[in-house]
């Protein structure tokens, strides 16, 4: 893999719309795709973690949620690296956790979204997004 990879669920409208806004606004590098065209298994994940949460997928580690927003806003430079740096220390960290559980949980009440936006329901035991 020459550069990152932004992985996404394509059938979110909300998720969409956020990665329109990202190409048109946030001039990164990185490769975009849905998680649905993408080859999860060379990328090191699974379909059932990028139906849950944003990855970034960079130098062979993945990461989730908003560290995945981290890692797109360094890759893009200039304003927003400081910001995505940010992103990545406590107490900003925990933040950013919080606010991207928050948003994946109702991503489907939020503007653009629809009921094919809504999460998975949980299983005892599973994991939640961003952790």
């Amino acid at each position: 893999m020459e550069r990152p990879v932004l992985v996404y669920d394509g059938d979110c409208a909300f998720c969409t719309r956020a990665v329109r806004f990202v190409r048109r606004r946030i001039p990164s590098d990185a490769e975009i795709v849905a998680f649905q065209f993408a080859d999860l298994g060379a990328l090191g994940t699974t379909a059932e973690r990028a139906r849950r949460e944003l990855l970034w997928v960079e130098d062979g580690r993945v990461h989730g949620g908003a560290q995945a927003v981290a890692g797109l806003l360094v890759d893009a430079g200039a304003f927003w690296r400081p910001l995505g740096l940010l992103v990545r220390v406590p107490p900003f960290r925990w933040i950013a956790r919080g606010v991207y559980r928050l948003i994946a949980a109702n991503r489907h009440r939020l503007p653009g979204g629809t009921p094919a936006c809504a999460l998975p329901a949980e299983r005892p035991g599973a994991r939640r997004p961003g952790t």
